[in-house]
């Protein structure tokens, strides 16, 4: 009788499912349109899309998080702009403890078969699809990657006072350590669809496709610290952003212009 063999993970189970990272190139002016002064373009326009399932508080949380290359005191990194997930307990106090530029967002991501597919939908807009096949391993380096990732805590003054904070913006650095242990490049189409609450498409236009693959890796490290303040002045125009993120708002909903 043949035994059985042990399944990467339990029947049933969601857990240590790889990471949808996918990336493209836009405008750069479109990048430094959306950084507060303070923070810089990176040396690449480059926009990165990565889609998770991850267990936080006990339970699978599904997110989505658009990031774009940016420095910060001479430091290279990313600038998170948003991370749409679907557990709510985990949206506010990321934000109050951390500026983390968390919102709720309904995702559907699966793997069937060579098959990858990921939608990410909000306030019933959907703003990113993928759909796509595997085309194999890509080669590893087996080293550790090391990246910065930039978010900013920042609290305006009680009863909305004009340009006074009760805490000011800093910038938030979340150094990040990892090795990739198993990288599959997928062949497939990034779509970006039209929203006012996430808009994507409109701030951050895709001008051609980079990559997509699944990626799963062991984090080794990450270290959320203060990484120093911004001019809070020339910061006030990018204080108002919609919902938990950092897409310019109005009132915390999108702009009308």
């Amino acid at each position: 009788m043949t035994e059985p063999i042990d399944p990467m993970t339990r029947p049933g189970e969601v857990v240590g499912w790889p990471l949808l990272r996918l990336s493209y190139r836009t405008d750069p002016d479109k990048i430094a349109n959306l950084l507060p002064p303070g923070i810089t373009p990176g040396a690449n326009p480059h926009v990165y899309v990565q889609v998770y399932c991850y267990p936080v508080l006990g339970e699978p949380e599904f997110g989505v998080s658009t990031k774009v290359e940016a420095d910060f005191d001479g430091m290279s990194g990313m600038f998170s702009l948003g991370m749409g997930i679907d557990q709510e307990a985990a949206i506010f106090i990321s934000q109050e403890l951390n500026g983390q530029p968390k919102f709720p967002c309904s995702i559907n991501y699966f793997r069937m078969g060579e098959g990858v597919h990921a939608r990410c939908t909000h306030q019933g807009y959907t703003f990113l699809e993928f759909s796509g096949t595997s085309t194999g391993l890509a080669e590893l380096s087996g080293e550790d990657v090391e990246d910065n990732e930039w978010w900013i805590k920042s609290s305006r003054a009680v009863g909305g006072v004009e340009k006074e904070y009760d805490f000011p913006p800093h910038v938030v650095r979340v150094r990040s350590v990892m090795q990739v242990l198993r990288e599959e490049t997928l062949d497939g189409d990034i779509l970006l669809g039209h929203s006012p609450w996430d808009p994507i498409a409109e701030l951050l236009p895709m001008r051609e496709q980079l990559s997509a693959s699944l990626i799963t890796a062991q984090h080794k490290a990450r270290d959320i610290t203060l990484a120093g303040p911004l001019d809070p002045i020339a910061f006030w125009p990018y204080a108002d952003t919609i919902g938990g993120s950092r897409w310019p708002g109005d009132r915390g909903g999108p702009r009308s212009d």
